[in-house]
């Protein structure tokens, strides 16, 4: 399997916990794109160690932006966030895999243009987080971040959203740090706790391992990312 180069060391780092590095992206360059697979319209920039993510679409067009690994099961995923325009939503895919566990990028797969339903309740298996919902009004007025499993579009965890409107950002950006160890999910911004999850408590389906994971964005919403990296447990 081949893991990502962008200015790091791969396979070698370790945390004190016995975690293992296994994907780093800087964004340091335009090559730190290569290999992601983009499904609806993406307006995707690279510029001073910071992605940029917008749709480029019309203001029902959402993507959804793949990374170019496959992951194992047991990983943490931390990267920083920084919402910049808003209304709309962000979003974290991980676990994807088609509903018999193979590729979701199988041609035997239905098409996907980013459109929500494709992939919560379609021929795909997945965990997807949505943890800066100010899409709708009703999002607006009372924040909090979402844990679905799908197919089915399940509701199986949520919490209190601690990131504030962008007006109140001011330039801050806020670390996101997903947990995946077996059955077990976690979800912190900036090490507080909004949910965690056990996948076999659940009347959902069979438990979602490792594979993909992606970026997704609602529009109008235009966001930073920055230091994304992914460790073994």
């Amino acid at each position: 399997m081949r893991w990502a180069i962008f200015s790091i060391i791969l396979g070698l780092a370790a945390t004190s916990k016995g975690e293992t590095l296994l994907y780093r992206n800087t964004f340091n360059d335009t090559s730190a794109l290569h290999g992601w697979v983009a499904e609806g319209p993406v307006n995707a920039t690279v510029s001073n160690n910071t992605l940029t993510l917008a749709g480029a679409g019309g203001p029902d067009d959402y993507f959804v932006y793949w990374l170019p690994e496959v992951f194992p099961d047991r990983i943490r995923i931390a990267w920083e966030f920084q919402p910049i325009q808003e209304p709309g939503l962000a979003m974290f895919f991980f676990g994807a895999t088609s509903v018999d566990g193979g590729s979701i990028f199988d041609p035997s797969l239905k098409p996907r243009n980013g459109s929500y339903p494709q992939y919560h309740s379609s021929d795909i298996r997945l965990l997807h987080a949505s943890y800066f919902r100010r899409r709708w009004p009703e999002e607006r007025n009372f924040h909090v971040a979402n844990l679905r499993k799908s197919p089915g579009f399940h509701l199986v965890a949520q919490g209190a959203d601690p990131i504030p409107s962008v007006e109140d950002v001011q330039g801050a950006y806020y670390k996101i740090e997903v947990v995946k160890d077996k059955r077990e999910v976690t979800f912190k911004v900036n090490d507080l706790l909004l949910f965690s999850f056990d996948d076999t408590k659940s009347d959902t389906g069979p438990v979602v391992r490792g594979r993909r994971i992606a970026l997704r964005g609602m529009q109008p919403l235009i966001a930073n990312y920055r230091n994304l990296e992914v460790w073994k447990l």
